[in-house]
């Protein structure tokens, strides 16, 4: 039996209490974006770690977050024992984070009364991820880009065989509030869109794994989508899997999903291999 057929043919029944956990697990995800609330990578910055007193992975959490763009400029972070009760750390672990990361100068701190840690003004995304591009080899670019594109073909995959075509077409009406021009905006929706259909997968484990690579990746995407043809090139590459995904196409869905990504990885090697060119004069791969 191959893998697609066992994932059809496999009883709900078999594990009701790791079923239902899943269904609610899913539930949280698709919710988010419905309400208003923060993107869903906003709200993954802020859980527990999992390994109280390690005041360097709470350190390492929010630095990615913030060299990611995830955590814009000048955001304001939670109170401190805001943030030790979100990541299941005590006070004092906050602290210790929060100074290392202002001595790194990636956060401030204000006083009075709309006092607090802020991410800084010379926290730029775009410069950490030009950077960070630069210290990635081109085998290790495609490895990751790899395990993305499975991760993210499974997803659509299954959201194309499980998803209700009105849910579909919820996520496509936030993405048409988007204007071509919104470049910070486009590569948030993005990644709540990409997020979105890996929760209507109906796979937590898929979710998690997704969200993962989502926020590894979206620096890179994010070069990406400085370049105007490549921007619109990738709207209309999404908007095209979501029809397919309506429609329950999985062949059509899988082969728009590795179509995009690998254009994206070209763009990024070829970026890559060019430092000296502008990446925001550069045409669509």
């Amino acid at each position: 039996m191959t893998e697609s057929s066992s994932l059809r043919t496999a009883s709900p029944r078999s594990a009701p209490h790791a079923d239902r956990a899943d269904r609610a697990e899913n539930d949280r995800v698709s919710s988010a974006t419905r309400s208003g609330r923060p993107t869903r990578l906003h709200r993954a910055v802020f859980q527990p770690i999992g390994d109280a007193g390690r005041a360097a992975l709470v350190e390492r959490r929010i630095a990615d977050a913030i060299t990611a763009g995830v955590l814009p400029s000048g955001e304001r972070l939670p109170a401190e024992t805001e943030l030790a009760r979100s990541f299941g750390v005590a006070p004092a672990t906050a602290r210790e984070a929060l100074l290392a990361l202002r001595e790194r100068g990636l956060i401030v701190t204000r006083r009075g009364r709309n006092g607090g840690s802020f991410v800084s003004d010379d926290a730029d995304p775009t410069a950490f991820a030009l950077r960070a591009l630069a210290e990635t080899s081109r085998v290790a670019l495609r490895d990751l880009a790899a395990h993305y594109l499975a991760i993210t073909n499974a997803c659509v995959e299954l959201a194309a065989r499980r998803a209700d075509p009105s849910e579909i077409a919820a996520i496509r009406t936030r993405l048409d509030r988007v204007r071509d021009d919104e470049v910070a905006a486009w590569r948030r929706v993005t990644d709540d869109t990409q997020i979105e259909l890996a929760a209507l997968s109906q796979s937590a484990r898929l979710t998690r794994e997704q969200m993962r690579l989502q926020g590894e990746l979206s620096p890179f995407f994010a070069l990406v989508d400085t370049d105007a043809h490549a921007r619109l090139a990738n709207r209309a590459a999404l908007l095209a899997l979501l029809d397919a995904v309506a429609e329950g196409d999985e062949a059509r869905a899988g082969s728009i999903i590795r179509h995009k990504i690998h254009r994206c990885v070209d763009w990024l090697i070829d970026l890559r291999e060019s430092p000296t060119a502008s990446h925001s004069e550069r045409t669509s791969p």
